[in-house]
């Protein structure tokens, strides 16, 4: 097996190609975060939270560009289901949406009145209901947005309702709220918890929550504790295993929560996302650098 994977559990061996290698697709980033991609255009667009601005993949030729300068400190991404670009900004403390024309439109920023702290992930619900996390890492310092107090005091997990735009905290109990996705059948949301980076005794897992059809979370259990460093930014292949970032790489976790295995990355690694035509093409997001590997699973479908 090439030293790109490393095999922890036997199933994870089907899932990757022996002879596939992870590739550096572009470097210069101060840190490289919330990959979002877009089929129609066979492009990926992610953040580079220090530098302020967004970078642009062009799958077809591999051209990198500036797809926005200044970014607001974006960080994470995501697509709604009409394919348009729903981003998280540290700068803006508010949650965007980029309309086919160009526009920005503020889907979120404040909740009972209160600023948020800085939006750090985003998925949007078949329902259109967005969700997102509210950590503070972007007013705790001017590297990745804003230093200012936090108005709410607490770091939690909204849901935006699609009718009404209502900012609801779903989610009230987690330290440092960062990376979150639904199940394939959207009846269990995973949310990372990065506490850690504030004490040593403090959460570095994933948990998981049931949600039911009135977009209400409930009855969460810890879905794994992270074996290196922190869990970050993650993706759902279509067979429900989670593909989630760490320090040393993205490590793949069956359904049942057993560790399968890791794609090995040279970069303390932040988010990934799946793309090319078939969805087979995970591309990662990992400090300085935007990474990919081709693998033998489909990323889950998203609309």
């Amino acid at each position: 097996m090439a030293e790109d994977f490393e095999i922890v559990d036997p199933r994870f061996a089907r899932l990757v190609n022996h002879s596939a290698r992870v590739e550096q697709l572009y470097t210069g980033c101060r840190w490289a975060e919330g990959p979002a991609y877009f089929a129609a255009g066979r492009y990926l667009v992610w953040s580079d939270i220090p530098n302020d601005r967004m970078l642009r993949y062009d799958e077809t030729d591999g051209h990198v560009s500036v797809f926005r300068q200044p970014s607001n400190f974006s960080n994470g991404n995501t697509t709604d289901r009409q394919g348009r670009l729903v981003t998280c900004e540290h700068g803006g403390r508010r949650v965007t949406r980029t309309n086919h024309d160009g526009s920005i439109t503020t889907i979120a920023d404040r909740w009972n009145g209160k600023r948020l702290n800085s939006p750090n992930d985003v998925v949007v619900r078949s329902d259109g209901s967005i969700w997102f996390t509210d950590p503070a890492y972007g007013i705790e310092s001017d590297y990745e947005g804003h230093k200012a107090e936090s108005e709410i005091g607490a770091c939690h997990v909204y849901r935006v309702d699609p009718a009404t735009g209502a900012v609801t905290a779903v989610i009230k109990d987690m330290v440092r709220p960062n990376g979150l996705a639904f199940s394939l059948d959207e009846r269990r949301l995973y949310v990372v918890d990065t506490g850690r980076t504030h004490g040593p005794d403090l959460p570095a897992h994933m948990r998981v929550f049931n949600v039911d059809e009135t977009g209400t979370a409930s009855g969460s259990e810890v879905f794994a504790d992270c074996t290196a460093g922190l869990f970050d930014g993650f993706r759902l292949d279509d067979e429900g295993r989670i593909w989630t970032s760490a320090r040393d790489g993205i490590h793949c976790y069956h359904p049942d929560g057993t560790l399968l295995g890791k794609v090995r990355v040279p970069e303390n690694t932040a988010n990934c996302v799946f793309g090319g035509p078939k969805r087979n093409i995970l591309y990662i997001c990992a400090t300085s650098s935007l990474y990919a590997v081709r693998l033998m699973v489909n990323g889950a479908r998203l609309y």
